[in-house]
Formats: C-alpha cells, structure tokens, sequence
C-alpha cells in the first residue's frame, strides 16, 4: 500500500509538470537485450542512473505498455513501478544526490520495434523509443546509453556506439554484442537493428571507422549503394569545420522502412530501396539521404532543437548540407537544379497561401526542410563564406551535447558578422510567403540557370519558330536544359520534331535519352533502330519506358522485346521485371505454355515474403489486369495490417473496393478464422460489417 500511495503522489506531482528536466538529470542507461522474432516480443534488464536536480519522491522512465519482471538488488526502500506508459520510480530523493537501480521488464511493442522477415530494426524518432526501451521521450535529457544485445550467433547486430565485446552463450549457438557509447544523446536517438549482413569497413581521412553494411546476396551492390561515402563523410567534416563528434559511424539499409533514412547517432538505418546495382545508381541512388543523415550527426544529434518550433535548425541543416555535398560531388549545375526544384515548389505552396514559417511547429517537411535550406543559402550569401562558417562552427562548439534554439544560432551569427540580418529573419523565419525572387535572384547567379530559364521560356512558343534554340540545347549535353528542350517536343507534329529527337536519341547523355523514353507519343518507324537502343540503357527508368513504348507501338515486334529484356530485374521494387511479367501475360500467343508461371510469379510478388515496394508494383498490375484470386485477396488483407501507413492505405483502399463485390464479402467473411487477429479485426470493423 505504501508504494501505491507514493505512486499516486507521483502521478499528482508530475501531472502538473509536461516535463521532469527540472527535477531529474538521467546520466546513463545500460541495457541487457533480448529481441524474439517468434513471439514480437523484446526483454531484458535495465540499468539506470540518475542525479537529482531536486528532492521527490519519484521519479519515471517513459515506457509503453512494459511490464516490470523484477527488481534486483537491496535499494534502500527504492521501488519501480509500471502503469500503461511509465516506470515510476519511486524513493525518497535528495538533490544532488546520484541513484543507481536495476530492473527486468518485457513488452510486446505494437510500433517502434519492427519484425520484417529475417530483420529485426527500430524507428523511435520524435518520442517513440519508450516502445523498447524503458527511456525519456523528453529530447532535451541526455543521456549515455550502452546496449548488450542477445543474438544467434548467425546474426549481426547494429546498434549505438563502439563494439566492446562479443560473449559466447549456449555452447555458441547465442551470442551477446556489449556496445559502448562514450557520448550522451537524446533516447529518439538509440536504435537497434538484427539481421543476417555482410560489411565492409572504411575510414574517413580523419581517422574516424565507418562500417558499411549489406545483406550477403547484395555484395555486388555494396559499392554502387555506398558511393562517394567517405567523399561526403570528408566533406563535411571540411565544410561544417567541426570534427565528427562521435566515435564511429555505421550505415544500414533495412526492409520495409518507414523512411528514406533515420540519423541514430552513429548508426544510420535508411530503406533498402537505396540499395542498387551501377545501372541502378545512375536513377536513384543514396548520395543525398547518405549526407542528409550524416550531417544531423552534427545537426540534430551533437546539437539537439529545445522543441519543434525549431525543428528547422535539424532537418533546414542537414538538407543544406547535403545539398552542399552533392554540389561537391556532382557540380555546381546540379546543386543548383535542385535548389530550383525546391524552389518551385515552395513557391506554388505559397501562392496556393498555403506557406508556413519555420518557427512553426508543424510546419510541413517540405517547409522545414527546403525552406530551411533555402534560409541558409541566403544567409550565406548575405554574410559570406567567412562569417557564415565562424558562426557554424561557434554554434556547435558552444552547445555541444545540449540542446539549442534558434536565437541560440542567431547569436553566433550577429557575433560573427557585422551585417544586418533582421531582415533575413523577417523573410526567412518568421514570414510565411516563400520570398520567391529573392530565391530566383540568387539562382540567376549562375550561368547555368540563366540558360535554363532562357530555354524553359520558350514552352508556349511554336515549335518552328524555337527549334534552333532547342536542337541548340540538345546538342550541347546539359542534363537539364537538354531534357527541358525534349520535354518541349512532346505532342508537336512528328513531322517537324522527328529529327530533334534523332539527335537526342543520338545524344551522349543518359538523361536527355531518356526524357525522350519518358515524354515521346508512340514511336514512329523511323525513330524505331534509334529507340530500340533505349533497351540496352544504362538507365532502369528508361528501359522500364522504352519496353512500354515499344511493346505499344510495334504488336509485330513483342516477342523480340519481350526476349530481349527477359533477365532485367530493375530497381529493388523490380520494376522492370513486373513491367516485363504484366506484358508477358497480355502478349497473345507469347509463350503459352509459360503464361501460368508468368501469372503465379507476379502474383507472387504481392505476398509478405517481398518488401512493400515490391508489394505495391504488384498490386498495381495485379488490379489493372483484374488478376485477383484468394491468394491475392489475402495477401491484400495482410497489406492492409501492415505497419507502412502509406502502403497500409493503398492496399486498404484497393481492399474496399474489392469487397464492394458480394461474393468477395462473403468469401472473407466465411474465412475470417483463417486471419491473424490483427487482420481479423480489420475485417470485422471496416470491410464485412459495411
């Protein structure tokens, strides 16, 4: 009874107070690990440490619907209690003092920790660590957290910090990875991931390891996924001008993912969608999540926003300097190019008035991020490189493992220069229009852009009266004006376009042949040898086009297509390979006796043994050839349970409108016990009952 008095005591103390920072400095939280794919489950024994800030009679530990197992050790009258999203505990503290206690717990997580297949891996960005793990959802506690993970001894695991040492259990059939983080950090931070991976090790040019990891079957593809790493890694230790604050740096593709990337500190996990083949590479690669999330590990991890009103001081960075490594990498023309895409579209956000200040705490991703950006750059241009970089680097000196505010930055800014910059907080922070001509003023600096714009103007115009400047553009190889110049083309008399888009078919850039793919209306038979090159691309994108276009304009011609792209699996989601199997099937007198293996494998793709993206390709064909059958029909079930909300909708949605047929209503109905209860429930409540 005397602990549930003091527990109610606590739950009146702190109901009054949003945070315990005040009360409460959590130090360190060592944590024994054991995460079981059968059961979803996750168990272990947690070690905390604490210092008072105040005397009180408790104090708690964020933790969602955890049970508490047991309590070791004799600790003077200390208890911890559970109740649906706390461990209380509970004892008579005094300021200044420090406290150790240990406990066992167990939780059934119903997000944050996720089971995909033979991967295990977590996602706690915001305040969703407490899932897992007993910790503080409050970011502005930090604290040291080293993780001791029991696994098989097949598995790796990736986690926070330094590899101390691995322990054998169990006549070496488990193993325990000890890890160490030297550093404290904010608990959205901590991640875990378990799986069967390859890796290979690099070093930046300071010294500092970086772990590349990749599932075994994937090893041909580690270089084209990881390229240019340690370039970016190089580069903002030079540009930021701060070293790397941590003592490793570890990367991780994961299926099922709900983003492209996650920064934990010292161990990024990002999508496996990432992960590709050279041809791949040239259509979709990692560079830019690569330096986005390496570059939080300074912005956003060393120095950590108070609250969302600042989020802009993480993610405004973090593009901005990713955007600054990509110029690095791939020139000044394509920083630019993006800097006016994002351009764009703020500016149609804020004409639609729909724009946002970054101080707003929920402003959209595109206003933290791009806008965000786009403040820096026109800061930098307005103070200059020097001060610019003088107040960078104060910024994350001076507020190192704490956590910042905006003013926080601002001061270091006016420290560093002697220009005015209250009008550039007034546009920039606190306005809600996007200051659109300051933006394009500062594009037009380049030569590039000027070309661009020169070309772009020319939309509305005649084909005969623009067509020297555009066979111009093509000719002379720039990705985008070359592409702008194709796109242009599109729905014009082939008569008059037909020789434009010889030459940029003819073309040695990649991306002008395939804005020709992509844009052209049918293929004619005198473009047909030139546009049959477009299979043999080094470009995923373009051959996926090039095969539509083709099998469309030519009937005579399929099997030869069809034949010639048979091996070409594409991007991770297999896109030309689903392209390739929906064509297949439709082909008349293509492959008779294969029709039905054609049919089972792109059915196939749609079950839970593949990743979402794959999934999703899959259903799409599946619906537009009306292909469904129960083992569709529950594999579409399963989808509409899954833990991507983005593909969670799409399959529900495709669900509904399937089910609006009654034989389809009934067939669920009389199997429902065929379902988890997950599924069960989804069905009863949303699809049967309607």
């Amino acid at each position: 009874m005397k602990h549930l008095l003091l527990l109610l005591a606590a739950f009146t103390f702190f109901g009054s107070h949003a945070q315990q920072t005040d009360v409460v400095d959590f130090l360190e939280i060592r944590a024994n690990l054991y995460a079981s794919p059968e059961n979803k489950t996750i168990e272990g024994g947690i070690e905390v440490t604490f210092k008072m800030l105040k005397d009180a009679d408790s104090v708690y530990l964020d933790a969602v619907n955890m049970e508490r197992l047991s309590l070791d050790g004799d600790y003077d009258n200390m208890n911890v209690e559970a109740n649906e999203d706390k461990f209380w505990i509970i004892g008579n503290f005094k300021e200044e003092k420090e406290y150790k206690i240990f406990f066992s717990y167990r939780a059934e997580p119903k997000q944050t920790l996720y089971f995909t297949g033979d991967q295990i891996w977590t996602q706690g960005q915001g305040k969703y660590t407490s899932h897992w793990l007993p910790s503080i959802d409050d970011m502005n506690d930090k604290i040291e957290f080293d993780l001791s993970i029991l696994v098989e001894s097949e598995k790796r695991v990736v986690t926070n910090g330094a590899l101390n040492s691995l322990t054998t259990r169990d006549s070496e059939s488990l193993i325990v990875w000890n890890f160490n983080m030297d550093e404290p950090m904010s608990s959205y931070l901590v991640a875990l991931v378990i799986g069967n991976f390859s890796k290979n090790t690099i070093q930046s040019e300071s010294g500092v390891p970086i772990e590349l990891y990749f599932r075994p079957e994937d090893s041909l593809k580690a270089e084209p996924t990881y390229r240019y790493t340690k370039e970016i890694f190089d580069f903002l230790e030079e540009e930021i001008g701060v070293p790397y604050p941590w003592q490793n740096y570890k990367q991780v593709p994961v299926r099922d993912f709900l983003y492209a990337g996650m920064e934990n500190t010292t161990a990024t996990i990002f999508s496996e969608a990432f992960v590709v083949d050279s041809i791949g590479f040239n259509d979709r690669n990692y560079v830019n999540v690569n330096a986005h999330e390496l570059a939080h590990h300074w912005f956003g991890n060393l120095v950590t926003e108070t609250s969302g009103t600042h989020h802009w001081l993480q993610e405004g960075f973090a593009t901005y300097y990713a955007h600054l490594a990509e110029k690095e990498i791939f020139g000044d023309d394509y920083f630019y190019w993006v800097m006016y895409q994002s351009a764009e579209q703020l500016k149609e956000l804020s004409d639609q008035g729909k724009g946002e200040s970054l101080l707003n705490p929920k402003a959209s991703s595109l206003t933290f991020y791009e806008k965000g950006a786009w403040a820096l750059h026109i800061l930098r241009e307005k103070i200059g490189d020097e001060a610019f970089k003088s107040a960078i680097r104060s910024y994350l000196q001076k507020h190192k493992f704490k956590n910042v505010n905006t003013e926080d930055f601002l001061s270091e800014v006016r420290a560093a220069t002697d220009a005015d910059i209250s009008n550039w907080e007034q546009d920039w922070l606190q306005q809600t229009a996007f200051k659109a001509m300051q933006a394009y003023s500062s594009l037009s600096e380049s030569e590039f852009m000027d070309s661009y714009f020169q070309v772009s103007s020319l939309r509305a115009g005649q084909l005969s009266e623009k067509i020297d400047l555009l066979e111009k553009a093509i000719e002379e190889g720039n990705d985008f004006i070359g592409q702008e110049a194709v796109y242009q083309l599109s729905g014009e008399n082939p008569l008059v376009s037909q020789f434009l888009y010889e030459k940029a078919l003819d073309s040695d850039n990649l991306f002008i042949r395939q804005a020709v793919a992509i844009s052209m209306d049918g293929v004619t038979e005198r473009l047909k040898p030139k546009f049959e090159r477009l299979l043999d691309d080094p470009s995923y994108v373009t051959i996926e086009a090039a095969l539509y276009s083709l099998w469309n304009s030519f009937p005579n011609d399929r099997a030869r297509y069809l034949d010639q792209t048979e091996s070409i699996a594409g991007f991770q989601d297999k896109n030309v390979r689903q392209l390739w199997l929906a064509l297949a099937i439709i082909t008349p007198d293509y492959r008779l006796e294969n029709k039905s293996t054609f049919v089972n494998e792109l059915r196939d793709y749609s079950s839970a043994k593949y990743s979402f993206e794959i999934r999703q390709k899959a259903f799409e064909y599946l619906a537009e050839l009306q292909m469904y059958n129960d083992e569709v029909i529950d594999n579409l079930v399963d989808a509409s349970v899954h833990h991507n909300w983005r593909f969670r909708s799409g399959a529900r949605n495709m669900l509904k409108q399937l089910s609006e047929d009654p034989e389809v209503k009934k067939s669920l109905y009389e199997r429902l016990d065929q379902f988890s209860e997950k599924e069960k429930q989804y069905l009863t409540t949303k699809i049967i009952s309607e």
